[in-house]
């Protein structure tokens, strides 16, 4: 399995395509915005013209209410890459959600606990009236080795660690074991200097308010997916829901789309650190890379039938 990771707006997506229809792969993506349906935009998905290129799984498979969990997606997702194998073809694992990643790549086992949403919402009215912090210090009590793992200001996180010990009994951490992944893996980094980052990242935003990325997020509150949905918190459809009501002029929610996404690809990096997810091959998409990263996985997978 060819993975290919990196921030937002580096070029994953057309590095990939390249690459799978060059090699015979089909894309798995590995976006955690890209699951919901009618966030086309906002989230960057592939074309039509794309998909029809190279196929692609884990994009427009559930509702923008619908809840979707990391237990889900590491089930589908090594499902989808097991299937690509089945036909013959080469899997890629694509996409910017650290989470995803390394879940797929250290065979994390998680909880397959159904949602409890009163408990949830007695979780996060305590987290409103006593803080976030009265919420972590009981998961410390209960459960350690999570609190140990979860940001303090991680409100979901530390609510699901918190409902799965309500629900189960036993603690979140106990579920966390892991399998080993059945794929040899090639780890394809792109990245490039900050500033440089920040300037693609910016280019892309303006170009998704051309695209008419607002009008996408008024069609959907139209259609009943309010911004307290999870899914409507992403980065881009929470500004863009403000200025539709209201409460942000337009330059200002570009603005803070931009700054966001600078601290959001920020905190991608940390996910893929050496310390964390080691063995990763890394290309700064301003040399043009494409031949090089080609020339590499044709190396691997050389490699990879003869061992």
């Amino acid at each position: 399995m060819i993975v290919i990771v990196g921030p937002t707006a580096i070029g994953k997506s057309t590095v990939a395509l390249r690459l799978a229809s060059t090699l015979g792969g089909e894309i798995v993506s590995a976006d955690s915005r890209q699951v919901y349906r009618y966030m086309d935009i906002g989230t960057a998905k592939p074309t039509r013209e794309e998909r029809g290129l190279v196929p692609h799984h884990l994009i427009d498979i559930v509702n923008p209410d619908e809840d979707f969990s990391l237990a889900l997606y590491l089930n589908l997702a090594l499902k989808a890459a097991k299937e690509v194998h089945h036909k013959g073809r080469l899997p890629f694992l694509v996409g910017g959600t650290g989470q995803y990643v390394r879940g797929i790549l250290e065979g994390w086992q998680v909880p397959r606990v159904p949602p409890n949403l009163s408990l949830r919402q007695e979780f996060q009215t305590r987290a409103e009236d006593e803080g976030v912090e009265s919420l972590h210090r009981e998961l410390m009590t209960v459960d350690p080795r999570s609190a140990r793992k979860i940001d303090p200001r991680n409100v979901r996180r530390v609510i699901r660690a918190l409902e799965v010990w309500k629900t189960t009994g036993m603690p979140f951490s106990s579920f966390q074991s892991k399998v080993p992944l059945p794929f040899q893996t090639l780890i394809i980094g792109l990245t490039t200097e900050r500033a440089k980052l920040y300037k693609k990242i910016d280019a892309r935003v303006d170009r998704m308010v051309e695209q008419g990325w607002a009008e996408e997020v008024k069609g959907l509150m139209e259609m009943g997916y309010g911004p307290g949905l999870p899914s409507m918190s992403s980065l881009g459809y929470r500004e863009l829901s403000m200025y539709i009501q209201g409460k942000l002029d337009l330059p200002s929610a570009v603005e803070r789309i931009k700054f966001e996404s600078h601290r959001f690809a920020r905190h991608q990096y940390a996910w893929f650190r050496p310390d964390v997810l080691p063995g990763v091959h890394w290309f700064d998409v301003v040399d043009g890379p494409e031949s090089k990263i080609e020339a590499l996985v044709r190396e691997w997978a050389l490699e990879s039938v003869h061992s």
